[in-house]
């Protein structure tokens, strides 16, 4: 059965989708030096306005934009809601115990998204809330997937938002030494850490059959997906990579393809020492012909959110035949790899997107053309 990308809804520090991606392959970047918080340091993030956002401000907007796109009017009552965020609505749980403020205690459960999503399109199906870390954009997509291929419903709203910039989240990145001084350079020599970012993405996915029927637009088509997890340590990741290239392997397995027939690979790239020298190892070993970029150093580390945004970018390159540059990086650390450094038409037939999260999380999503 064919699972394909009927709509999508997403936001990020450079704009909606189509100003993202317009904006994306002009090189251009979100990434400022910022001052949210009087205690901290003025500090390179990713933010859409001069004060940080909340989930609240973004869900429905987000989601709304990809019913929209989809041409689907809620309510939609047998759509199933897989959406999640690693964060959760921190921000306004970070206010409630520093101001006191009055709140509605369900805005301050983990599962904020999800809920939110599934009262504004209506829906009495299923809903999941999935919390990956980084990892949780890509795990909510492939688990939509999977309920399509298990022919157990028609249609699924998927993705991840994140609002991440708290102080809190701030503390305890730089306390682990992850976030950069200056600015996200993606497997440069010269990389620092990674910047964090506000955003989000949402997909509507659908039979093909029930598409086609419809009219609807299409993106392109999931073609496969595998997740695993390393069991190795709590943030960092296998330096060997044995779990993660079983993830891409058994991902190809799944999509009927070879490594060969992969075109272009949107990696994690978040910018650490540690993830981009695992990751651009795991591209040089089993894509040595694709071309490679990461989207982070112009929309920074949207987190859990950051995987379905780089399948929402996947699905723009592969409809434009465009590949997205991966801003912030000059002096590649790993040459032997085709890295995109300023956009690039090219045939594009097959991608994948590739996310990591702390706890070892591996997942893998290969997207085919409409």
């Amino acid at each position: 059965m064919r699972v394909v990308v009927t709509g999508i809804g997403c936001q990020t520090a450079l704009g909606d989708l189509d100003e993202t991606w317009r904006r994306l392959l002009l090189g251009q970047s979100g990434i400022k030096n910022h001052q949210p918080f009087p205690s901290f340091p003025v500090s390179p993030l990713a933010m859409m306005r001069h004060q940080p956002m909340t989930l609240s401000d973004l869900v429905i907007p987000i989601v709304k934009a990809a019913c929209v796109d989809a041409k689907l009017t809620p309510p939609l009552t047998d759509c199933v809601v897989v959406v999640g965020s690693s964060r959760g609505n921190q921000a306004r749980l970070e206010q409630v115990l520093s101001e006191s403020v009055p709140i509605d205690w369900l805005d301050l459960l983990p599962n904020y998204a999800a809920i939110t999503t599934t009262r504004y399109i209506g829906t009495t199906a299923e809903v999941h809330s999935p919390m990956a870390a980084c990892a949780t954009g890509l795990m909510a997509i492939a688990q939509g997937f999977q309920l399509l291929q298990e022919n157990l419903c028609d249609r699924v709203i998927v993705g991840a938002i994140e609002a991440p910039i708290t102080p809190l989240t701030l503390a305890g990145f730089e306390r682990m030494g992850a976030l950069a001084k200056t600015g996200c350079y993606p497997f440069d020599k010269r990389r620092e850490g990674f910047v964090l970012g506000e955003g989000g993405a949402v997909l509507v996915l659908e039979r093909s059959a029930q598409a086609e029927a419809r009219g609807a637009k299409i993106y392109g088509e999931i073609l496969g997906t595998s997740a695993t997890a390393d069991a190795f340590h709590f943030s960092a990741p296998e330096p060997l990579g044995n779990m993660a290239s079983i993830t891409i392997q058994r991902c190809l397995i799944q999509s009927q393809r070879r490594a060969s027939d992969v075109d272009y690979v949107h990696a994690h790239g978040t910018a650490t020492q540690l993830n981009d020298a695992r990751e651009a190892q795991l591209i040089q070993t089993i894509f040595p012909t694709a071309a490679a970029s990461s989207s982070k150093g112009a929309i920074g580390h949207t987190l859990g959110a950051s995987g379905a945004i780089g399948v929402a970018l996947s699905l723009k390159a592969l409809q434009t035949q465009t590949l997205p540059p991966t801003v912030g990086l000059r002096e590649p650390e790993y040459p032997q790899i085709d890295w995109v450094r300023s956009a690039r038409h090219q045939k594009i037939e097959t991608a994948v997107c590739l996310s990591f999260g702390f706890g070892g999380q591996n997942v893998a999503i290969a997207l085919g053309q409409a």
